[in-house]
């Protein structure tokens, strides 16, 4: 753990237990017992023990259920809501873009296209070649 870190530490793991009370709940299990949901929300709060300025995510979603995906979500956002910057790599993008406040469109290692979240999910190529719409 940083140093700076230490002396939050008590409060930091009250705020990642109110993020997710799940984890709460589940404290005492070992970590390789918990479902690929809670996993996710360990790993998030195992690097909010740190205080870190930024937060890299990549693809917090990949294999959970609609659902579980979407409560993890809301916990990014409330992360952002509170202060937190926040890098996300998302396949799903309309759930993505409903949370960014900058996007970037990249095909083949490429930006193609960027601007708001909520300008990139009403623009048609967008529509078109992510949503199915």
């Amino acid at each position: 753990m940083l140093r700076r870190a230490r002396p939050k530490r008590k409060h930091t793991l009250e705020q990642v237990f109110a993020l997710f009370p799940k984890l709460a709940e589940r404290r005492k299990q070992s970590a390789g017992t918990l479902s690929g949901g809670e996993q996710q929300m360990l790993a998030i709060g195992r690097c909010l023990m740190g205080c870190p300025e930024l937060i890299m995510l990549d693809e917090p979603s990949l294999g959970l259920a609609p659902t579980v995906a979407r409560d993890l979500l809301r916990a990014v956002r409330a992360l952002n809501q509170n202060g937190m910057t926040i890098i996300l790599v998302e396949q799903d993008v309309a759930l993505s873009l409903k949370l960014a406040h900058r996007a970037y469109v990249m095909e083949t290692g490429r930006i193609v296209l960027s601007g708001t979240g909520l300008e990139l999910l009403h623009n048609e190529r967008v529509r078109q070649a992510y949503l199915g719409l």
